[in-house]
C-alpha cells in the first residue's frame, strides 16, 4: 500500500468514526427534547438502531446499493459476507481505500438515516415495531435510493447531484419519519379539545445542547469525509468551511426568527436551526461558495422555525422536529444545489446552477430526484408501517404512554433516584406516602406572590381558613388548573411527587435483577381558601378529575391555624389578600 492509499484510508477512517460518534449526538438531542419518563426508551432506540442498521446493510443493503450498474437496484454480488465477491467492489467509490473501509463509511451514513426516524416517533411507538421498521429501512429502502444517486443508478445518470446526502440520507430518513409520525398519530395530550397544539417540553435542554455539539462535530466527518480522499486538502477545507458557515448562519436566523415571531429566542429552535443549516448545506457543500453557504444556512434557519410550527398545527406530532430539520431542510438543500452550484469552487464542482449561469437543467434534475425519492420512500415506508400496525401493532397502550415507555417497554427509569426522601402528607392514607421532589411554583398574573386566593375584604377577624391538598396523576393537572381558575382560584403550589396507593407502584429491573418497588409519578396541588367555600373547591376538583378509574386521586382537607405574610407581617385573612386589593 503506497502513501496515497494510507492517507486516504486514514482520512476515511477518521471521517467514519466522527459520523459514528453522531449516534451519541442524536441520542442526547432526542432524549433531552423528550420527557424524562421516556429517556431510557429513546436512548435504547439509538443504541439498537445502529446495531440493526449494521446488520441490514451488511446482509443485503450494500449489495443493493453498489452491486452493479443496473439503473434501479444493484443486482450483482449482493452477499458481501461471501468474501470471494469483494474484488468486484475494488473500484467502487474509490480504489484507494480497502473494501471494509468503504463499507464502514457507507454503513454509518445508513445508520444516520435510520436514526432520524427515532425522534419523530418518540414517546408512543412500540420498541419492537421500531426495530423491525429500522431493519427494513436499512435492508432495502435506503440502499435502493442510495443506488439511484451514488451507486450508478438512473438519477446519477441524469446528473443528479447530492454530495454528502441531503436526499440519500436526510430526506430518506425524513420521509420515513413523516409517514411514521402521521400513521402513529400525535401523543396523548398534545392537542386540546379544539385541536390546538399544546407544548410538551423536553426534560433536559442541557442534554439537547450537548447532543447538538456532538452532531456539529460529527458533521465535519459527514461532509468533508465524503471526498473519500485527502489528496486535495483545498477541497476538504472548503467543505469544512461551507459546512460551518451554513451552521452559524442558521443559528442566528433561527434565533432571530423565533424571537420575532414566537416572542422569545427559544433554545429548542436555535438547536434545530443549527441542525437545519448543517442539513441544508450537506448536498451542496462541495459545489457552492462560502458566500452561498452563508445564504443557504440563513434561509434554512428561517424555514425550520416555521416548519416546526406548521407541522404542529397540521397535527403531525414530531417531538424533536426531525421532519422539519431533515426532510424539509434536506429537500431545501437539494434544491439549493440546482440554484447555487458554481463550477470551479472545488475540483469536484463541474456544473453551474441557475444563479450562476447554468440555466434550469440542473434544477429540473434536482426537483425530479426530490419527487422520485419522496414518492418511493413515503410509499414504501407507509406500507411497512401499515403492515406493522396490522400485525405486531405500532403504538403502545394509552396507559403505558401516560406512565412512560421507560417502565412499560424496558422496566426501568433513566433517573430512578430523583426522589428518595419520604414525605408523609396524610399518615392515615396510603396514597399520601409520597417522596418529594423540588417544588414548582405556578405564577398567575392576578397573584404575583402566589397567595392562595385573592380576596376583596380588607379584614375579617376569625375567618376560617382551610388548606385543600389534591394528589392526582400528572396528566390531569392542566384540566384541574383550568377548573380551579374558573371558580376564582388563581394561586396554588404544585409539587411533582412520587407515591402509590392501590396502584402499588411498579417493579424495575437493572441488569436483570429486580429493584425495590418504585413509586408512581403524581402531582400534589396545595391551596389555602378562605373566601371561596371549601365545598365549592371540593366539588370542582371532583368534577375535573373524576373518570371512575383507579388513579383519579384524593383530596385532603386541613384546618389552617394561621397564615403570616413575611414581607408585610400581615396575619390570618389579611395575609391571603391580593396585594393590589
Amino acid at each position: 500500500m503506497d502513501f496515497t492509499m494510507i492517507v486516504d484510508t486514514l482520512w476515511v477512517l477518521l471521517a467514519a468514526v466522527l459520523v459514528f460518534f453522531m449516534n451519541l449526538g442524536f441520542a442526547a438531542v432526542e432524549a433531552g427534547m423528550n420527557r424524562s419518563k421516556n429517556a431510557v426508551n429513546i436512548l435504547s432506540k439509538n443504541f439498537i438502531v445502529f446495531a440493526v442498521s449494521s446488520l441490514g446493510f451488511m446482509l443485503l443493503g450494500w449489495g443493493l446499493m453498489f452491486g452493479g450498474d443496473n439503473p434501479i437496484v444493484g443486482t450483482q454480488h449482493l452477499l458481501i459476507l461471501n468474501n470471494s465477491n469483494l474484488g468486484f467492489y475494488k473500484d467502487t467509490l474509490t480504489s484507494n481505500v480497502p473494501f471494509w473501509g468503504k463499507f464502514f463509511f457507507q454503513l454509518v451514513f445508513c445508520g444516520t438515516a435510520a436514526t432520524i426516524v427515532s425522534g419523530a416517533v418518540a414517546e408512543r411507538i412500540k420498541y419492537i415495531s421500531f426495530i423491525i421498521f429500522s431493519f427494513v429501512l436499512t435492508l432495502v429502502i435506503y440502499p435502493i435510493v442510495g443506488h439511484w444517486v451514488w451507486g450508478g443508478g438512473w438519477l446519477s445518470n441524469l446528473g443528479f447531484m447530492d454530495f454528502a446526502g441531503d436526499t440519500v440520507v436526510h430526506s430518506v430518513g425524513g420521509w420515513a419519519a413523516l409517514t411514521g409520525a402521521i400513521i402513529l398519530g400525535p401523543r396523548y395530550g398534545k392537542y386540546d379539545k379544539d385541536g390546538k397544539p399544546k407544548a410538551i417540553p423536553g426534560h433536559s435542554m442541557a442534554l439537547a445542547v450537548i447532543g447538538l455539539f456532538v452532531l456539529w462535530l460529527g458533521w465535519f466527518g459527514f461532509n468533508p469525509g465524503s471526498t473519500m480522499s485527502f489528496q486535495n486538502p483545498e477541497d476538504v477545507f472548503h467543505i469544512v468551511v461551507t459546512t460551518n458557515t451554513a451552521a452559524i448562519s442558521a443559528i442566528l436566523t433561527a434565533t432571530a426568527t423565533s424571537w420575532i415571531f414566537l416572542g422569545k429566542p427559544d433554545l429548542g429552535m436555535t438547536i434545530n436551526g443549527c441542525l437545519a443549516g448543517l442539513v441544508g448545506i450537506t448536498g451542496g457543500c462541495a459545489y457552492v461558495s462560502v458566500v452561498s453557504s452563508l445564504i443557504i444556512g440563513a434561509i434554512a434557519g428561517v424555514i425550520v422555525v416555521f416548519s416546526v410550527v406548521l407541522f404542529d398545527r397540521a397535527k403531525v406530532d414530531d417531538p424533536v422536529g426531525a421532519t422539519s430539520v431533515h426532510l424539509v431542510c434536506g429537500v431545501f438543500g437539494t434544491i439549493c444545489v440546482g440554484l447555487f452550484a458554481q463550477e470551479g469552487v472545488t475540483s469536484l464542482s463541474t456544473v453551474n446552477g441557475l444563479f450562476f449561469g447554468g440555466g434550469f437543467s440542473l434544477l429540473v434534475v434536482q426537483l425530479l430526484g426530490i419527487v422520485a425519492v419522496g414518492a418511493f420512500v413515503a410509499a414504501s415506508s407507509a406500507i411497512v408501517w401499515f403492515i406493522l400496525k396490522k400485525t405486531v401493532g405500532i403504538r403502545v397502550s394509552l396507559e403505558e404512554e401516560i406512565q412512560g415507555l421507560d417502565i412499560g417497554e424496558h422496566g426501568n427509569m433513566a433517573y430512578p433516584d430523583f426522589a428518595i426522601v419520604a414525605q408523609i402528607t396524610a399518615p392515615a392514607d396510603e396514597e399520601a406516602k409520597v417522596a418529594a421532589v423540588p417544588t414548582v411554583e405556578v405564577p398567575q398574573p392576578a397573584a404575583p406572590e402566589s397567595e392562595a386566593i385573592p380576596v376583596v375584604n380588607k379584614s375579617r377577624p376569625g375567618a376560617k381558613m382551610t388548606k385543600v391538598t389534591i394528589i392526582t396523576n400528572q396528566e390531569k393537572f392542566a384540566g384541574l388548573q383550568a377548573a380551579l381558575d374558573q371558580i376564582g382560584i388563581t394561586g396554588l403550589t404544585v409539587t411533582n411527587v412520587l407515591g402509590y396507593g392501590m396502584q402499588k407502584g411498579h417493579t424495575e429491573y437493572y441488569r436483570g435483577a429486580p429493584v425495590k418497588t418504585r413509586l408512581l409519578p403524581k402531582v400534589q396541588v396545595d391551596i389555602v381558601v378562605c373566601k371561596i367555600p371549601t365545598q365549592t373547591v371540593v366539588d370542582t376538583v371532583k368534577k375535573a378529575l373524576y373518570t371512575g378509574n383507579m388513579g383519579d386521586g384524593k383530596i385532603f382537607i386541613y384546618d389552617v391555624e394561621n397564615v403570616i405574610k413575611i414581607r408585610t407581617g400581615e396575619e390570618g385573612y389579611d395575609a391571603l389578600q391580593d396585594e393590589d386589593e
